[in-house]
């Protein structure tokens, strides 16, 4: 017959401890000594509680931070839609690769194409890996920052952008920006560079940045620093967006006749 200590070896005891440690259980692990072997089954279900526990208020805190919103699944796109969209690259994204290697990555297209459904996806998918990301319009970030008031306050924003293992700048390219907003986007871009992956989705090739910020001096050095180690995919197409809506609204009219046909043979049947 088995004894407790035969059960529970000092290896499994040692491992408990380093997860008590790990979990900064101080009280539990300053006492770890004192506990009974026969306790640890009861330990070790304390430890897998708040082990599992802090799982998932960590992911339901990334999921708050990241601003994702509501997305489409990659696997409810329809791929055949765009003229040009590298499907196998999408997949590539959704390694998270890039994020140990610290690669940008770039989506480029018209509106509509799926560029912001593409970043929602490997942001949500970041997060629920165990990363910290954030997902911000380009125009509400720079705005925030130009905002704030006085020196530390804009310090502390920031380094709010410059913090997440992943930060999505969606429609860079859709508004004109001052010097300031230019500035501003420079400094974000240069705190994560080589140090964490920046994915910007723009409808916009690089060679118009100067137009989406004019007179800005450091436009040729924030795209520098965001293609040179980067990722740069082309999404070429017509808007699914609009396509969507075409087709709501034929089903639309589809239904609006059949309910007329239906009312007018119920209409003629009363009649007769």
């Amino acid at each position: 017959m088995a004894t407790t200590t035969d059960t529970h070896p000092p290896l499994m005891r040692d491992e408990l401890m380093l997860r008590a440690m790990a979990l900064k259980l101080h009280g539990m692990v300053a006492h770890w000594d004192e506990l009974p072997q026969d306790e640890l089954p009861w330990v070790k279900q304390l430890i897998e509680w708040e082990e599992v526990e802090r799982k998932r208020r960590g992911l339901e805190r990334r999921l708050r931070a990241a601003h994702i919103g509501r997305f489409k699944p990659l696997a409810d796109f329809d791929w055949n839609w765009p003229d040009q969209c590298d499907q196998a690259a999408v997949s590539g994204f959704m390694t998270l690769d890039f994020i140990k290697q610290a690669t940008n990555i770039i989506l480029v297209g018209p509106n509509g194409v799926g560029k912001s459904m593409i970043a929602q996806n490997i942001a949500h998918h970041a997060v629920m890996q165990g990363y910290s990301a954030q997902f911000v319009n380009a125009a509400q970030m720079l705005g925030d920052l130009a905002a704030q008031d006085g020196a530390n306050a804009l310090r502390r924003r920031l380094k709010h952008y410059a913090h997440p293992d992943v930060l999505i700048i969606d429609e860079v390219g859709y508004l004109s920006y001052g010097n300031r907003h230019a500035d501003l986007l420079f400094d974000i871009i240069n705190r994560r560079y080589e140090l964490k992956p920046t994915l910007v989705t723009t409808n916009r090739p690089f060679a118009e940045w100067s137009e989406v910020f004019p007179n800005a001096a450091c436009v040729v050095s924030i795209v520098d620093r965001l293609v040179h180690h980067s990722e740069i995919m082309v999404i070429e197409g017509g808007s699914y967006r609009m396509k969507e809506a075409k087709e709501r609204a034929t089903k639309k009219k589809k239904t609006t006749r059949s309910q007329r046909a239906t009312t007018n043979k119920t209409l003629s049947k009363s009649t007769r």
